[in-house]
């Protein structure tokens, strides 16, 4: 008896989405990051008298611009925390810490930031702290290093502060970054094996006989599982199209070029795909295109015309 094939393994593929976010800054925001590089925490007060720390430019009850700045103190007390056992790039510190939020002394509100202790058990609800201040500070919320503990007990109040300082902060850039390991699930892990080998494989729907390339695993319309694999195309027809103007970073193509939907042969989903090997404008609905494939390519590169006559508007009209 011949055993069973093994499944093919899952894709997985570590993925970085990484952008950098440039933002400008109004007068609270300027005088709160400007005096942590001065090593002045700033806060707001509100119509009711609160002290929030981090500042914010509207009062969150009545939705009134605010401006009252005050000083707080450096030192405050922990009233949440977690602990962090394996800290990610990026992150305040490179050694287990604890994420806590902290009461600055004369504040009303937490302040979000890291805790350098030796272990959680170290941590604690209530325990005092204190900031420690980065050696070089540019007007940044990693102008405060972190936080570690302090022994000395609350003091001092919020004092007015009229937020003036030499060459404020107005504007900040901040690295957006995000690391994960990203999996396409079965479907769509045979779906790129086949495209490997130059063949486009969707999955039907045994509800309603609907093919979906790419397949998804499961119809959309029925919400059944898919597993009936049907080898589609390679021809297709172009069902609409859009004309590309500006040119991408790191994209090695002119413009103005196509990008159209395209509705394999056999298939009830369009996919997207660059139509090449035509002026871009005698591109239309209905061309008829097949895959290009460069050398070593795992997907095509761009469709182009078979030179078969336009399909009929009837065969397409549900898949725009």
């Amino acid at each position: 008896m011949t055993p069973a094939a093994s499944p093919p393994e899952v894709l997985r593929a570590p993925l970085v989405v990484e952008f950098p976010f440039t933002r400008s800054l109004g007068p609270v925001q300027s005088a709160f990051l400007t005096g942590l590089r001065e090593r002045v925490v700033l806060g707001v007060k509100t119509a009711d008298g609160k002290v929030m720390v981090p500042p914010v430019e509207y009062d969150p009850v009545t939705a009134e611009e605010i401006r009252e700045l005050v000083e707080v103190g450096t030192t405050g007390t922990v009233t949440t925390w977690a602990w962090n056992d394996t800290p990610r790039t990026g992150q305040p510190l490179g050694t287990p810490f604890a994420w806590v939020l902290v009461r600055l002394d004369g504040a009303d509100t937490a302040i979000l930031h890291a805790l350098d202790a030796p272990g959680p058990e170290a941590v604690g609800t209530g325990m005092r702290v204190r900031v420690r201040w980065a050696g070089e500070r540019t007007g940044a919320i990693t102008d405060i290093a972190c936080f570690e503990p302090d022994e000395t007990a609350a003091t001092g109040r919020a004092t007015p502060h009229d937020g003036q300082f030499a060459d404020a902060v107005t504007g900040i850039v901040a690295a957006a970054r995000l690391d994960y390991t990203y999996s396409p699930g079965r479907s769509q892990t045979a779906y790129i094996n086949a495209l490997a080998d130059r063949r486009t494989v969707g999955e039907r729907c045994p509800s309603c006989h609907k093919v979906y390339v790419p397949p998804r695993g499961a119809c959309p319309t029925c919400g059944v599982a898919t597993t009936d694999q049907v080898e589609v195309g390679p021809a297709g027809t172009v069902t609409t199209y859009c004309i590309v103007n500006i040119k991408a970073k790191n994209l090695d193509i002119e413009v103005p070029y196509v990008y159209a939907h395209i509705a394999l042969d056999g298939a009830d989903l369009a996919l997207h795909g660059r139509i090449g090997g035509i002026p871009y404008d005698q591109v239309r609905m209905g061309l008829r295109v097949e895959p290009v494939w460069t050398e070593g390519g795992r997907h095509p590169d761009h469709y182009r015309p078979t030179g078969e006559p336009d399909a009929d508007y009837d065969a397409y009209k549900e898949l725009i």
